[in-house]
């Protein structure tokens, strides 16, 4: 049979308040110790906010210290952004969280490729946009597979046969190759 070791148990005892007040500090706060402008930012939580999960609450806390560092610009984006999720059916933000983590799980330089493609499709003239997105919509789904393969063979992508390229190397995103 094995003895416990004295020395350890009690120094397991001296030790026990250092670590719970050490746990302790980590811990969320509670609305009252919020800052001004932590509760400014917050205050659609305040009435449930100490009945939070920790973990919601430190999200919530480290997005108010995200907010805080924006520019004014980038502020105006992220309130743009959530006005459209909150109009999103709960299937649609279901979607949208699964293509979220499907691009997480890239490498980075597929997510930079992506990034690369999205921006030249965001400064193409806003009719050139609707004109693909109604082609896409007219795809058979089996037309819309190959579409994506031959973008994931050939990084220049479709366009390119068409004198139009995603790369960011050409003023505005697009141009002869």
């Amino acid at each position: 049979m094995i003895k416990p070791n004295r020395q350890l148990i009690l120094g397991l005892l001296l030790w026990w308040p250092l670590f719970a007040m050490a746990a302790e500090g980590n811990a969320p706060l509670n609305w009252d110790q919020l800052s001004a402008e932590e509760q400014q930012v917050l205050k659609p939580f305040q009435e449930r906010w100490d009945s939070l999960p920790p973990p919601r609450r430190e999200r919530l806390q480290q997005g108010v210290k995200r907010w805080q560092a924006m520019t004014p610009e980038q502020r105006e984006q992220a309130k743009e952004r959530f006005a459209r999720w909150q109009k999103l059916t709960p299937e649609q933000r279901e979607r949208a969280r699964q293509r979220y983590e499907r691009f997480r799980q890239l490498p980075p330089e597929q997510q930079e490729r992506l990034r690369r493609r999205a921006q030249w499709f965001k400064n193409l003239p806003p009719e050139r946009r609707a004109e693909l997105r109604a082609k896409w919509q007219a795809m058979s789904p089996e037309e819309r597979q190959e579409f994506k393969e031959k973008w994931r063979r050939d990084d220049r992508g479709p366009m390119h046969e068409r004198g139009l390229s995603p790369h960011s190397d050409r003023p505005g995103g697009i141009g002869p190759r």
